[in-house]
């Protein structure tokens, strides 16, 4: 059965598609293209940031694909340093502007941390570490819901919030959010997380479902367990990991910006269930993306000397 054509409801009533084309490390010059490929070939939902820093050559894809706006479900991120209630709008509208649209399909609260309000992405104190802000997620996220009223967004929705985020957000929220994207993949299952958005009526769309490099630890992609298993199931190793992140119920925003693969990612059929079943069974708890250079606990799993010794170290690259 093929995934591509799958779609999941949100609590919203609208339907998300299942797989998505991600752009999160996606250079400059490269983006365009690759948005226009994925449109071209079938792909009806676009995972975009304002801190990707490539808006423009998203929207600049979607243009030249000539698929209807009204056909794609484009999702963007509020960044961390635009949390005031004041900004919240101004950025969305600053995203509206370089996608070349005039509303979001879902817009999401980028990270469960504040960076120091203000232009710059990154802030940095005096020493050279992240200049971080208390502000309340009940701001933020009032400024959000607000944000449906005015049409520019037609669902609202986190990213990176584990549990507990959640329940603090939920405490004060008027508007549940529609979904959470999270890192996920067979080293990275969280099963108790996954319960958790089911009973709340909150999607989850995982990002990173390949693994990446970015700290240098070995990907998904590359171990032998999962090539093993692609291999027995006559698929390609990314087809098996986004068939697996479908089957678990979550869409799932797998980057490239080479044509085959843009391809090949779009061609997934569902993987049989012994190879699911042993996927299921890679678990290891290891996250990819876990920025503690930021001087922030984000998921709950660093001590207060692991935190300062990862700013510190931060703050001296950045001075060097």
């Amino acid at each position: 059965m093929s995934l591509a054509s799958k779609t999941y409801k949100l609590n919203t009533g609208a339907e998300i598609p299942a797989v998505g084309l991600g752009t999160w490390l996606s250079k400059r010059g490269e983006v365009k293209d690759a948005v226009e490929w994925a449109l071209k070939g079938g792909y009806r939902h676009i995972d975009a940031a304002a801190i990707y820093n490539n808006e423009e050559e998203v929207g600049e894809g979607i243009k030249a694909s000539g698929v209807p706006r009204s056909e794609i479900f484009l999702t963007s991120k509020l960044w961390n340093n635009r949390r005031r209630a004041a900004d919240v709008e101004l950025a969305c509208d600053e995203s509206l502007k370089a996608l070349g649209t005039d509303y979001l399909d879902l817009y999401l609260v980028h990270w469960p941390v504040n960076f120091k309000s203000g232009p710059s992405q990154f802030p940095h104190t005096a020493d050279g570490k992240l200049e971080l802000e208390d502000i309340k997620i009940a701001e933020t996220w009032g400024a959000m819901e607000a944000l449906l009223a005015t049409g520019k967004v037609k669902a609202i929705g986190v990213s990176n919030f584990n549990i507990p985020r959640l329940e603090e957000l939920l405490s004060i929220a008027k508007v549940v959010p529609a979904a959470n994207q999270i890192e996920a993949h067979p080293f990275l299952q969280q099963p108790e997380l996954l319960k958790y958005h089911a009973e709340k009526g909150i999607h989850i769309t995982a990002y990173s479902p390949l693994g990446n490099n970015i700290y240098d630890k070995p990907r998904v992609l590359d171990d032998p367990d999962v090539q093993a298993i692609a291999k027995e199931s006559g698929k390609s190793v990314a087809q098996v990991l986004i068939a697996w992140a479908v089957m678990r119920g979550t869409s799932v925003v797998p980057k490239s910006v080479t044509k085959s693969r843009i391809e090949s990612n779009f061609e997934v059929e569902e993987i049989s269930a012994e190879a699911f079943e042993k996927l299921n069974k890679l678990d290891k708890a290891q996250r990819y993306n876990d920025p503690i250079e930021w001087g922030f606990d984000v998921f709950g799993g660093h001590s207060e000397e692991e935190l300062v010794k990862a700013a510190d170290e931060y703050a001296a690259k950045n001075k060097a």
